[in-house]
Parts: structure tokens; sequence; C-alpha cells
């Protein structure tokens, strides 16, 4: 056994860990305005290879009335709900690029 190559993997797991990255694309209708809004992530974890019973959630201002939505949505890019976000702490900006 050479011990300078790393240890080979079965494609079961490469495949399992390469799922643990996904963007995501959701569009919805802000819950103030109705404006359309449309935001892309980046998902990690494990959770996403949990199946079709993974939710998650994200806070995304609004970039017509600034009123921060909560979305609850699969990584497969459903959104389950949008609500207002009713978070006593203050939001980051999410970045620009």
């Amino acid at each position: 056994m050479d011990c300078g190559s790393p240890p080979s993997k079965p494609e079961g797991q490469i495949k399992a860990m390469m799922e643990l990255k996904k963007e995501v694309t959701l569009d919805f209708d802000c819950c103030e305005c109705d404006h359309p809004v449309g935001v892309t992530l980046r998902c990690e974890g494990k959770g996403l290879g949990a199946g079709l019973r993974t939710v998650a959630a994200v806070n995304v201002p609004c970039p017509t009335c600034g009123a921060v939505n909560r979305l609850l949505f699969e990584p497969s890019g459903r959104v389950h709900a949008v609500t207002p976000c009713t978070s006593l702490r203050p939001l980051p900006e999410p970045s620009l690029n």
C-alpha cells in the first residue's frame, strides 16, 4: 500500500459528498408589497442528503420595499411559505456577489 496516495472511496460516498452543496433559485412575491423577488442561494450541509423531507428557512429583504420575508423552501427550489420576518435582531445585508 502506498502511504502517499489518498484512500479510495466507493462511488456512492463520492456522490453523497458532491450533493452536500447545491445552488437554489427561489422566486416569490414579497409578503408586504407583492413585488416579484428572485434570489439564488447556495445550500450546504448534511440536510441536503436527507431526501424529500428537507425544508430550510432563509430571511430575504425585498429590494422594493425593504420588508424582510421569511421563506421556507426545499433544496429543489420549491417554496413552501413566505411570511413576514418577526426577528428581533437586525439581519445582515446579503452579499452582492
